[in-house]
């Protein structure tokens, strides 16, 4: 078989099944372009989910013809002005989008250069060249793409529902709109705006970006969220991360974004999973958006054909940065807990309706007071019976009989004024109440108690009566062999035992009688996915967990005033007590103003 030059068209076609994977590939390549350009509003026009239509117009700065001309050869850009694929300071620079996009659909590219007198317009008619001709535009570029993929029918038919696609390009538009909150963004479809934000307002850029943010995430993305900064060698990154209670239920609300641009990175992922290990069930994912600003030559952007995957020269360095940064600003959260926790609360309150409408002597009868009021019937009639379920434990007078004790303003939780069915505490604050799930939050503080202990001492370790070894393949054995001293620090001895095996001599005392060699082998399998052990973390974790579920205050136990207080003053003192090991709150609060609505007095 002899070896022959393809066709370009030919060749252009392949370069767009890497390039244009779908309609959101051809409008991220095109947005970028006028971000590139210095647009300060980008508008995107889709029909048909992007498949029959798509249309991108900016007030960048334009091109004049003799680059409308280059702009669809293949490999002609404006981005690389030294041609140095280290030091690449655009979102593209492939000079592939314009001609793979044009080889599988209708371009048509019109553009006004910066002070020129005329727009002009080029197309490219599935790889065919249309000559440049005079047209009407103001300046900036406009990009218009008909019938994507109709040169190749094949691809075509492996495209989503319009709805599907379109939900795709919406994605990619929040994610470059993220990223540049300078510039404004809308995203219309079939006739109607499906995203618009305009430049955010503010002077400074922090406030800039927390504004698009919350415009994108929602509004309680500011006040659930905590700011990230932080540096590691030449790395800073910034950003904001939520409270462990603001999670959800998939990992689509995570961001990361290197030197401005939407990345998809397992060390990304497996670094956050890391930093809120302690703080969320593994079926829940927090909500955040991260920056990392980097010099380019530690970083590769060009791994990808689309861009979307990048290498950074010391990965460990950066995972490092990201879990020391959240970390650290968990830890100076402190109790913090969302804030839509008691929103939920109020909503839930608000949909309770009555099963049936009270009688009109039930409706009369002086508030507190039982049914029959007015009959000497003693006390039990009025709701001083001696059952377990119906006693509330208050907090006794202190001021005078009838004054509650006062509220310590350097009390965030407040004081205790009693307990509800020996299980929740209930707690006055200076402008609310709390309401405190004890165990919760007794089962945290304990949990810390042990992570500062294991902390201070170091795990501790049992001998195996017999040494187990476990057969791996040698690259797993010699990762494993690598990371020997940081698995010693977890309390599991390993060594060498050979090509393709080690040797476990010492196991967390922890884990009791547990699968070593199973252990092992998931050990090896995070080194390789993630580099960082988190099988046995993870499993330290579970047992600490476990064993402070068992050891905390268990509902249906009476506390006295005392001892209520004394629980919230630890959880006031002690980091990450908003949430339970499970990332479930441990107390919701509820300001006057939002109880005041619920009875109609605001």
């Amino acid at each position: 078989m002899s070896i022959r030059l393809l066709p370009e068209t030919t060749v252009n076609r392949i370069a767009a099944g890497e390039v244009v994977e779908r309609p959101a590939s051809a409008v991220k390549e095109l947005v970028e372009n006028a971000i590139d350009a210095g647009a300060r509003h980008v508008d995107v026009v889709l029909n048909g989910g992007g498949i029959a239509y798509i249309g991108v117009t900016d007030d960048g700065v334009g091109m004049a013809r003799e680059d409308l001309e280059l702009c669809v050869e293949r490999h002609a850009t404006s981005k690389l002005p030294d041609d140095d694929l280290l030091h690449v300071a655009y979102l593209g620079f492939r000079g592939e989008a314009l001609p793979s996009i044009g080889a599988v659909s209708r371009l048509s590219i019109t553009s006004r250069a910066q002070g020129a007198g005329e727009a002009w317009q080029i197309g490219v008619d599935a790889g065919r060249r249309i000559p440049a001709r005079p047209a009407a535009l103001n300046q900036g570029t406009k990009v218009e793409v008909r019938d994507l993929f109709y040169a190749t029918p094949a691809r075509l038919k492996f495209l989503k529902a319009e709805r599907t696609e379109l939900n795709h390009a919406l994605e990619t538009m929040r994610r470059l709109a993220m990223a540049n909150p300078d510039v404004g963004f809308t995203l219309s479809h079939d006739g109607r705006v499906a995203l618009r934000v305009p430049p955010a307002p503010g002077d400074l850029f922090d406030q800039r970006l927390l504004a698009r943010l919350s415009a994108l995430l929602g509004a309680d993305f500011a006040d659930n969220t905590l700011p990230i900064d932080a540096e590691r060698r030449r790395f800073r990154l910034t950003g904001y991360a939520g409270v462990p209670t603001y999670n959800r239920g998939n990992a689509q609300q995570q961001y990361l974004f290197v030197n401005g641009r939407a990345v998809r990175d397992k060390l990304f992922v497996g670094a956050v999973r890391g930093a809120y290990a302690d703080f969320l069930a593994r079926d829940r994912h927090p909500v955040l958006a991260l920056f990392l600003e980097s010099d380019p030559e530690d970083v590769d952007v060009n791994v990808h054909p689309a861009k979307a995957e990048v290498r950074f020269r010391e990965a460990g360095v950066v995972r490092g940065l990201i879990v020391g940064a959240l970390r650290n600003a968990l830890v100076a959260a402190g109790h913090k807990a969302s804030t839509t926790v008691g929103a939920a609360a109020l909503g839930a309150i608000r949909r309770e309706t009555p099963s049936a409408a009270p009688s009109f002597a039930e409706f009369h009868r002086p508030l507190g007071m039982p049914a029959g009021f007015g009959e000497p019937r003693g006390q039990a009639a009025f709701g001083y019976a001696d059952e377990p379920s119906a006693r509330v434990e208050t907090a006794p007078p202190a001021a005078a009989p009838d004054a509650p004790a006062p509220v310590e303003a350097s009390y965030p939780l407040g004081a205790a004024r009693g307990q509800l069915h020996e299980t929740y505490i209930i707690s006055q604050t200076e402008d609310g109440i709390v309401i405190v799930d004890q165990h919760a939050a007794h089962e945290r503080l304990v949990y810390e108690r042990m992570k500062r202990a294991l902390t201070g001492q170091g795990v501790a370790r049992q001998l195996l009566l017999l040494p187990e070894v476990v057969e791996l393949d040698p690259a797993a054995a010699d990762r494993l062999g690598e990371r020997a001293a940081e698995l010693a620090e977890l309390g599991l001895a390993i060594e060498p035992f050979g090509p393709g095996a080690v040797v476990v001599r010492e196991a967390p005392a922890l884990l009791g009688d547990c699968d070593i060699r199973g252990l092992v082998r998931d050990l090896a399998d995070d080194l390789a996915e993630l580099d960082e052990a988190l099988s046995l973390k993870e499993r330290l974790e579970d047992v600490c967990s476990t064993m402070a579920c068992h050891g905390s205050v268990r509902a249906g136990r009476r506390l006295t005033v005392a001892e209520m207080n004394a629980l919230m003053r630890e959880m006031e003192a002690t980091p990450h007590s908003g949430q339970c090991n499970h990332g479930r709150p441990t107390y919701v609060e509820l300001k006057l103003r939002d109880i005041e609505r619920l009875f109609g007095r605001r």
